[in-house]
């Protein structure tokens, strides 16, 4: 049986410095959750290509706050590479902040989860794995694909015991990390809109709020894109 508790829920943000995670640490912040921030410049400094870094700022969260309910995934590595230039050792980090920190942490917080008969686990992940726009995102692309296998795998095995992983796939949206793009790049992302507007962080940040909430209770497995209507153009 899930256990009953008035007390708040506590969310890990992972990438929560970023702007989509911090507009996604607000929204949970709002809603009433404890949020712990896992980044190089979060609450809890983390360096997510280092597995012992990350299992240890997971046994910190324990620790400090005894739970994790939700777990929201949004960091990305994006170095660029391109088939005739993949180096093997930054092909491997991006692996590694994209994917195997998302699983690491799941391995770290599923079981308090399953014991209590809740967890909500949400990877941020990204249209790009429909859509590749250029051949150097090849590493990046790989990961989100990866981390959507992950997410329905990890969705198949746990909804029994009450928890729900869903992703959430971003269409193109201006933030730091995608400072390198061109505005033709915005301007043609935003022409293939279904919705022709520029996208916020906050357009994802609500998705994931709605997911960690009691109404998103029936969706697992889903990837929901937040991409105004990209894909479907």
């Amino acid at each position: 049986m899930p256990e009953e508790s008035t007390a708040p829920k506590v969310a890990v943000v992972v990438g929560g410095a970023g702007a989509i995670g911090g507009a996604v640490v607000r929204e949970l912040a709002a809603r009433g959750h404890v949020v712990r921030i896992l980044d190089r410049a979060g609450d809890i400094a983390c360096d997510l290509a280092d597995a012992g870094d990350v299992r240890a700022a997971a046994g910190r969260v324990l620790a400090e706050n005894g739970r994790c309910d939700v777990l929201v995934h949004a960091a990305a590595a994006t170095d660029l590479m391109d088939v005739e230039t993949v180096d093997l050792d930054r092909w491997r980090r991006v692996q590694a902040v994209n994917v195997e920190s998302a699983l690491l942490l799941a391995q770290a917080f599923v079981p308090g989860m399953r014991q209590r008969g809740f967890g909500r686990i949400v990877h941020v992940v990204s249209d790009t794995f429909w859509k590749p726009p250029s051949p150097d995102l090849l590493a990046y692309v790989a990961s989100k694909g990866t981390l959507i296998a992950v997410t329905r795998s990890l969705a198949a095995a746990l909804g029994r015991y009450g928890i729900a992983v869903t992703g959430v796939a971003p269409g193109l949206t201006r933030t730091a990390s995608t400072a390198y793009q061109p505005d033709a790049a915005f301007a043609a992302s935003q022409a293939g809109q279904a919705l022709p507007r520029a996208l916020t962080p906050e357009d994802v940040s609500a998705t994931v709020g709605f997911l960690a909430s009691p109404e998103g209770e029936a969706l697992t497995g889903q990837i929901l894109t937040v991409d105004g209507g990209g894909l479907f153009t």
